[in-house]
């Protein structure tokens, strides 16, 4: 095997993409092909990593159509040799409304996205994996895949389906010894809270015995994922929320 490790990452912007690939970037001999749907996304990222210890390409990708994510994949392989590590971190919220207020589209929207984007993801991946002799698909569903939030359908059902689609992709590819698992974050700090008064923030900090946390939080939960610590890992749901499942 490589001593070096290359690593795909889909979603790399915004926050929690953000610090991903900077948490990945900062690990000693890896190299990184980051990508999301606009350059203006991947800006932020990149700006975090003037200190990555390896390469970084980049490139933008819609994950809800399987060539672009072919691409990424074959970017990685043609570049660096090899693919280890593919993280498939691209999602969307739902419109706030109950079941009955939502139309068809909202639901298509969070189908194409959060779950068939995953099933892209793990598509790609495992037919370069597979060449490798094995590797490590991360997904990144939620706690709402795990409880129920009002006014949230689609984006509960979708991210239970990717904790479900983890579970049935570790089974079908452990003989190829490629490892399937996914990560539930509670809520933190970003983008989309901007312009909520505190009251707001305070309401959903509550919810959290360890209060809200930032995207930075979670990023060690793939940082483990991807790495060989977690060679034993598979078909799990890895939650990481302040304790917001706990009661």
């Amino acid at each position: 095997m490589s001593t070096r490790r290359v690593v795909a990452i889909l979603g790399a912007g915004g926050a929690l993409g953000g610090a991903i690939s900077a948490r990945l970037a900062s690990e000693a001999d890896t190299d990184l092909v980051l990508s999301d749907m606009s350059e203006d996304s991947l800006g932020s990222t990149l700006g975090a990593l003037a200190g990555a210890a390896g390469s970084v390409e980049t490139m933008v990708a819609d994950v809800t159509v399987q060539a672009d994510v072919d691409a990424v994949v074959a970017r990685a392989v043609e570049r660096f040799g090899r693919l280890d590590v593919v993280i498939g971190n691209a999602g969307v919220l739902s419109p706030n409304g109950r079941i009955h207020n939502l139309d068809d589209e909202d639901w298509d929207r969070a189908f194409r996205v959060n779950v068939m984007g995953s099933v892209h993801v793990v598509k790609s991946a495992v037919g370069a994996m597979r060449s490798n002799g094995g590797g490590s698909i991360v997904l990144t569903a939620s706690v709402a895949g795990m409880t129920a939030w009002s006014h949230a359908g689609p984006y509960c059902v979708t991210k239970a389906g990717i904790i479900e689609l983890a579970k049935v992709a570790a089974v079908e590819y452990a003989k190829d010894r490629i490892r399937v698992n996914c990560v539930c974050p509670g809520t933190f700090r970003s983008a989309i809270h901007e312009g909520l008064p505190d009251e707001a923030l305070d309401a959903i900090a509550v919810k959290h015995p360890l209060g809200l946390g930032s995207a930075g939080d979670v990023a060690g939960a793939y940082a483990y994922l991807a790495s060989d610590a977690s060679r034993w890992t598979t078909g799990s749901a890895i939650v990481v929320d302040g304790g917001y499942t706990a009661p």
